[in-house]
């Protein structure tokens, strides 16, 4: 499966990755930011209908010089208090959050509709593949509609969530690793089981695969390269 996932990435399609029982048992769509539209967006909001989210690589993130939030709670919870009481340290299935900052690309409006977000998705992609972070703050304003998540170093090899997921497969599909994710939440307001997201990629034609599987191949494309 992680031949045709692969495949799919490139193509620009959305892909299902369901992490682990043994996680958050939950199913993200994810896409590559760089091929974000509209209509990509869409199907994202409203078969998904968690929170939208861009997994960027630790590499990437550095470059674009962005903190985890948890760093930025930490510095100014001096001035602040109450932040150092909110610190996530019991997050009960990971040690630490991926979160970073929110941001809009500056020529959107209010950023949250399809086409805000979308452009906000994909100018940041190709801000990184073409090497540009220097100016991020030139065409991107914080805080925004678009939550961006930081990477573990090493990706999957470091951390199982879906961040790094994301960029372990958008690595070995030698894309520029930046992405989309958001948890499918079904009808009844909780993850929706692995079950029902399956049949929903049968259903609409996207692939489906376990994070257990984008690990193991993970694996052998770093010892090969």
């Amino acid at each position: 499966m992680i031949d045709e996932a692969i495949k799919a990435i490139q193509n620009g399609e959305i892909v299902l990755i369901y992490d682990s029982d043994d996680r958050e048992s939950e199913t993200d769509m994810i896409a590559a930011a760089e091929f974000m539209t509209t209509e990509k967006m869409t199907t994202v909001r409203k078969y998904a209908g968690g929170l939208v989210c861009m997994p960027i690589s630790s590499e990437n993130c550095d470059k674009l010089k962005i903190p985890f939030m948890v760093d930025i709670l930490e510095t100014a919870n001096t001035k602040y208090p109450i932040l150092k009481e909110l610190y996530p340290d019991d997050i009960p299935y990971d040690a630490k959050s991926a979160f970073s900052i929110t941001v809009n690309h500056r020529d959107t409006y209010t950023g949250i509709p399809d086409d805000d977000r979308a452009k906000t998705e994909r100018e940041l992609a190709l801000l990184c593949k073409e090497g540009k972070h220097d100016e991020f703050g030139k065409y991107f304003r914080a805080p925004g509609h678009v939550t961006l998540l930081r990477a573990e170093k090493d990706a999957v090899l470091t951390r199982e969530g879906h961040t790094e997921l994301t960029i372990a497969l958008l690595e070995m599909a030698g894309l520029e690793p930046v992405g989309v994710c958001c948890e499918m939440i079904g009808d009844d307001g909780h993850a929706m089981q692995k079950e029902e997201t399956e049949k929903y990629a049968k259903e609409n034609n996207h692939v489906f695969i376990s994070g257990d599987e984008i690990i193991e191949a993970y694996k052998e494309f770093k010892k090969n390269n």
